[in-house]
């Protein structure tokens, strides 16, 4: 098959021995011997003899080391309508080697050479290490053999290759004026002018359209509007903005054990969004409310209590827990139960017993005046869900706080004497101490570190602090242990649990509707604020992008690459983009009615992997309904039916005239 690993360097491919001589084949131009009919109907048609037609442009790239970013960008511009018409030509005489702003017109040339050896009759795969040495020289940042971004690539390339064929020697100074007024097509054109005084190449021709832009201040409300020269459009995926999130629910009555309950938030949402889907998830009652926290440790880190603060705050790997509570009593302070458990470990060879939190802290609302006996019975209360159901586990754990209570007080009065809930027995000099068979209470910090006073059974409890919570640490005997499913008590999944059997459910979005989020007025961010020339001070307007003037190779950049304060991640989101019929007409602000607004795909850069690493492949489009899988030195024809995928990063469409 034609592409198949090949020992001939990149130094030694046929090509034309200088840029002067032109190409006898011009593929996807206006002009040229191999158009789209000449190609073969399956992979035997340009496995045949050198220089047939149908195998022209059908060559692979080897791979030097991670450089698939680079040999995928590479293969969708050496198949861009013109670009092959262009360097296959005469392209030398344009070369600017005098620009400042170039590369002494090198990095051209070594791209009009590596693809001229593409397109050469009978070629084997290309190596392209001189157009590799030339860009590390260049680009610093793509030297060595790490993996980098084809997108990134693909800018620097074109820019580059701009600058070195810039037909304008001298650039002369332009004055940019303001609308004043003045209606925007004038504008515009002035704008597309001034950047055609000082940017004249192959890159403007083809590969150029315009925005406008237009901010507004916040304060004075003075509209500014520009007209900007833009290369590609860079995408939001808007699917991406949902996010699955597992949240445990605790009811605080006693009557049912913990849930954890799956939904769907915007990922750019607020907490406020997080409490209504985990309302409606939960069923809620009209008389409930939902107290969010975060555990870590066995204890309580924070509360989840400001409505406006950002769902990013919370990470895939935390843990979360909503306390189901009475809404009539939200502003009455609250309970927050940790427990520990006595462990023996070997320390030194010595076997030690000491004390150990464990398990999910447990909330629940108190009334303005407790004592002891309030404590231990809510404790129960709370615990009763827990409790396993054993023909020798007594039943001494009621649903209600009245009843457990009751029986705390038959306890007293009974022939065991009993303090602050605990049983007593008299030792020999008579005196009563605290069983160890029995729960203790003790007032802690929020870490459950520190062991404060002893709650007392007949004792008032201090009344909560500042932040209107008590916090209890309650130590459980070993005959506490086996009565309650201490396992159900600590089990707490995280909020999105990544497993390499197990995937995010696939989102799906239209192309459209990332062109959508795309043009969508949004305020520019904190650090992104603007100089307002009608208040003289740097405001956070609001900036709205429009689309003015289209070029006729429309590259899209689908940003599925996303970092944040914690963490970079890959979005796999599934984008349906159209492949003969892209219209842009419903777009774009400004209606010229001599270009077509309609675009067809013809390459396609992949991305299969995770961020850290992966590889890229390109999808090209050779003429006849045909398309071509580019993977590194191998080129196998593909369906048309497998263009779309989730791996799609950059899409390549070319006008088509009407």
């Amino acid at each position: 098959m034609k592409g198949r690993e090949g020992k001939k360097d990149e130094m030694s491919g046929q090509h034309p021995a200088n840029c002067s001589s032109g190409a006898s084949v011009m593929i996807n131009g206006c002009i040229g011997t191999a158009n789209s009919t000449s190609f073969g109907t399956n992979a035997s048609t340009f496995c045949g003899r050198s220089g047939e037609a149908g195998s022209l442009g059908l060559t692979g790239l080897q791979n030097l080391g991670n450089t698939c970013f680079m040999n995928s960008a590479i293969q969708c511009l050496a198949h861009t309508p013109k670009m092959i018409d262009y360097f296959l030509g005469d392209y030398c005489r344009e070369i600017n080697h005098d620009n400042p702003l170039g590369m002494n017109g090198e990095i051209a040339s070594a791209f009009g050479d590596l693809l001229r050896k593409l397109w050469a009759p009978g070629a084997t795969p290309v190596a392209p290490r001189t157009f590799k040495a030339k860009l590390a020289r260049f680009a610093p940042q793509f030297s060595g053999f790490n993996q980098h971004d084809s997108q990134e690539l693909l800018a620097f390339l074109l820019d580059g290759l701009h600058e070195d064929l810039n037909r304008v020697k001298s650039k002369p100074y332009v004055e940019v004026r303001d609308g004043e007024g003045r209606q925007d097509e004038e504008v515009a054109n002035e704008y597309w002018q001034n950047h055609l005084a000082r940017n004249d190449s192959i890159i403007v021709d083809v590969c150029q359209g315009q925005f406008k832009s237009t901010l507004v201040c916040p304060e004075c409300k003075k509209v500014s509007i520009t007209f900007d020269p833009f290369m590609y459009l860079s995408l939001p995926l808007p699917s991406t903005t949902l996010r699955t999130m597992t949240v445990t629910v605790i009811s605080t009555d006693g009557t049912s054990q913990p849930s954890p309950f799956t939904i769907t938030v915007p990922k750019s949402g607020r907490f406020e969004d997080l409490i209504q889907a985990l309302s409606v998830a939960c069923s809620l009652g009209a008389n409930e409310t939902l107290l969010v926290a975060e555990i870590y440790n066995n204890r309580i880190i924070r509360f989840l209590e400001e409505p406006a603060d950002s769902l990013s705050l919370i990470r895939d790997d935390d843990r979360l827990v909503a306390y189901q509570l009475n809404k009539d009593m939200v502003k009455a302070p609250s309970v927050v139960f940790m427990h520990q458990q006595m462990e023996e470990q070997y320390i030194h060879g010595k076997l030690t017993s000491s004390w150990k939190t464990f398990g999910i802290p447990l909330v629940a609302r108190l009334s303005n005046v407790v004592n002891g006996s309030d404590i231990h019975g809510l404790y129960l209360k709370l615990l009763n869900p827990f409790q396993i159901r054993a023909e020798e586990v007594l039943d001494d754990c009621d649903t209600s706080e009245s009843t457990a209570v009751e029986d705390i007080s038959q306890k007293e009065h009974g022939s065991s004497p009993v303090s602050n809930g605990f049983e007593k027995h008299p030792d020999a000099n008579g005196v009563v101490s605290p069983s160890e068979c029995e729960l203790q209470f003790y007032l802690t910090d929020e870490k459950g570190i520190v062991k404060e006073s002893q709650i007392i059974m007949g004792e008032t409890v201090p009344a909560a602090g500042v932040s209107g919570r008590l916090h209890v640490l309650a130590s459980w005997p070993e005959k506490y242990v086996k009565e309650y499913d201490t396992q159900l008590l600590s089990s707490l999944p995280q909020i999105f649990k990544s497993c390499f059997f197990t995937k995010r459910p696939q989102e799906s979005v239209s192309l459209y509707k990332c062109l959508q989020a795309f043009l969508m007025e949004e305020p520019l961010g904190p650090e992104d604020m603007w100089y307002c020339p009608g208040c003289k001070e740097h405001r956070q307007a609001s900036k709205k992008l429009d689309l003015w003037r289209l070029p006729e190779i429309l590259v899209i950049h689908l940003k599925r690459f996303s970092y944040s304060r914690f963490l970079k991640n890959k979005l796999e989101t599934f984008v349906d983009f159209p492949i003969d019929d892209l219209d842009l007409s419903n777009y774009i602000a400004y209606r010229n009615g001599e270009l077509s607004n309609r675009y067809m795909l013809y390459a396609v850069s992949n991305h299969y992997g995770s961020m850290g690493g992966g590889h890229y492949t390109a999808f090209v489009h050779h003429g006849g309904g045909r398309w071509y899988e580019f993977d590194d030195s191998h080129v196998y024809p593909i369906g048309l039916e497998k263009i779309k995928t989730s791996a799609a990063y950059l899409l390549f469409y070319r006008r088509v005239v009407e």
